[in-house]
C-alpha cells in the first residue's frame, strides 16, 4: 500500500513540475519577450539561463544553437559558453526525464521511443551521452530514460557531458566566424 501511494505521489508531483515548467517557459517568453532578449547581455549566465529555458520545453523542440553560436563569437572564452550552456541544457532536459518518469504508459507505443529505450537499456550512460549530443531526438531519449527509471544522476551527468560537447562545438564555430560556418554549411 505504501509503495502504491509513494508511486502515485511521485507521479503526480513529477507531472505537476513538468507542467509548471512548461507553462512558465511559455508564459514568460510570450509576456516578457524583451526579458528573454535581455539575457543575451548576461554572457555566460545568459547562455546558462537560456539553455535551461529552451531545453525545458518537452513539447516544442526549441533550440538555442544560434544564440550559442552568437555568444561564441562575442565572448572572450568560447569553451565557457559551451560549459554554461551545456549544464543549463542538462538541467532543462530533466523536464523530459521527469515527464517520462511520471507518464510512462503514455509513450510506450511510439516506434522511436521503443528504439531509444532499447539503446538506453543496452548502452546506458553512453547512449544518453551520444543522444544528448544530437540536437533533435533527445527529448524522446529523456522520456525513455525517465520511464524506465534510469538513475536521474546518471542521466544528468551523461546529458550534461553530451550537451557541453555539442554547445562547445557551436560556440567554437561562432568564434571561428560566420563566414567559416557558412562555408562548411
Amino acid at each position: 500500500m505504501l509503495n502504491w501511494l509513494r508511486e502515485r505521489i511521485v507521479f503526480i508531483l513529477s507531472l505537476l513540475l513538468v507542467a509548471a515548467i512548461i507553462f512558465g517557459v511559455f508564459y514568460f517568453s510570450k509576456n516578457y519577450p524583451e526579458q528573454v532578449e535581455s539575457l543575451k547581455d548576461y554572457g555566460y549566465l545568459g547562455a546558462f539561463v537560456l539553455s535551461v529555458i529552451f531545453n525545458a520545453t518537452v513539447i516544442l523542440p526549441v533550440g538555442n544553437f544560434a544564440f550559442i553560436i552568437s555568444l561564441g563569437a562575442i565572448m572572450p572564452v568560447f569553451p565557457l559558453v559551451g560549459l554554461a550552456g551545456g549544464i543549463g541544457a542538462a538541467i532543462g532536459e530533466m523536464t523530459g526525464y521527469l515527464a517520462g518518469y511520471s507518464g510512462r504508459g503514455i509513450i510506450h507505443q511510439q516506434h522511436l521511443y521503443k528504439r531509444l529505450e532499447k539503446w538506453v537499456k543496452r548502452w546506458g550512460m553512453l547512449a544518453i551521452f551520444v543522444l544528448s549530443a544530437v540536437p533533435f531526438v533527445f527529448d524522446v531519449a529523456g522520456l525513455a530514460a525517465g520511464a524506465m527509471r534510469f538513475p536521474a544522476w546518471k542521466f544528468f551527468i551523461a546529458c550534461a557531458l553530451g550537451r557541453i560537447l555539442t554547445y562547445t562545438f557551436f560556440a567554437w564555430a561562432g568564434a571561428m566566424g560566420w563566414e567559416w560556418v557558412n562555408g562548411i554549411l
